[in-house]
């Protein structure tokens, strides 16, 4: 009955843990389904290869660059792009087969809204209440090269929202979340200095984590959240404050 095919790209390395859920949720709509690898040490291309024989090993160039090279190999109508500690409610994937199943789409577009659940909770409110841009057409679109936080660029057109949740299981404990701030703080800062903006000094660093808390935990209501609100909002205005330290010691060369 579906009147258009859909691709699920996927990146991974040492998502063993957390892969097979993502996979459930993507296998039974998927036509394709196309996961690059950058060198896992663990059962995780064992467990992707009972999902699809799509599987590339790769180095690892950077999450725009990596999700391009999965966008390359995609050869249906639309695209969707999902991490491996992420996976589609049952609304969500209803809705998306519901979708392609219509005889023509307009928007070129959707947005997914995430469900982030971690700690026990999944958080309603602060930065976490968004939506991401992870369906679209295929051709024409593309990534940009960031080395983090890289965007998709959809042809021109209408972006709609997608009804149900993009689960996201974001940290598998807070150590883990501890490591993955560090390490996007500091690929922010990198992405920064490529681009050449200025962090304009420390004090400025921490004027930018305060008002991040502001923004989150009050302005987004993210202590509707309880205490996991109030841990993710100081966790942002963690990383904001190292990006922009990180980028002032890669402008006095002290990095």
């Amino acid at each position: 009955m579906r009147k258009h095919t859909l691709s699920i790209i996927l990146i991974t390395k040492n998502e063993a843990d957390r892969v097979t859920a993502c996979l459930r949720s993507i296998a039974p709509i998927a036509d394709e389904i196309i996961v690059l690898d950058s060198g896992s040490t663990d059962e995780t291309v064992t467990i992707c290869q009972e999902y699809t024989d799509n599987i590339s090993i790769t180095d690892w160039p950077g999450f725009g660059k990596q999700k391009q090279r999965a966008l390359d190999k995609a050869t249906c109508d639309w695209v969707l792009s999902i991490d491996a500690d992420e996976a589609l409610d049952t609304k969500m994937q209803q809705a998306l087969i519901q979708l392609l199943e219509q005889d023509v789409i307009q928007p070129t577009a959707y947005k997914l809204p995430w469900g982030v659940t971690l700690y026990g909770k999944t958080l309603k409110y602060g930065r976490s209440a968004r939506s991401v841009l992870r369906l679209f057409k295929r051709e024409g679109a593309r990534y940009t090269l960031d080395e983090v936080h890289e965007t998709v660029i959809p042809v021109e057109g209408e972006t709609a929202t997608l009804p149900g949740f993009l689960l996201h299981y974001t940290h598998r404990d807070y150590g883990h979340g501890l490591e993955k701030s560090s390490q996007y703080a500091w690929l922010g800062a990198k992405k920064y200095h490529r681009k050449g903006k200025r962090s304009h000094g420390l004090g400025l660093a921490l004027l930018r984590a305060i008002w991040t808390f502001f923004h989150i935990y009050i302005l987004r209501r993210g202590f509707m959240d309880g205490s996991v609100g109030f841990i993710m909002a100081m966790t942002y205005a963690q990383v904001n404050f190292n990006k922009y330290v990180g980028l002032w010691l890669l402008e006095k060369g002290r990095s």
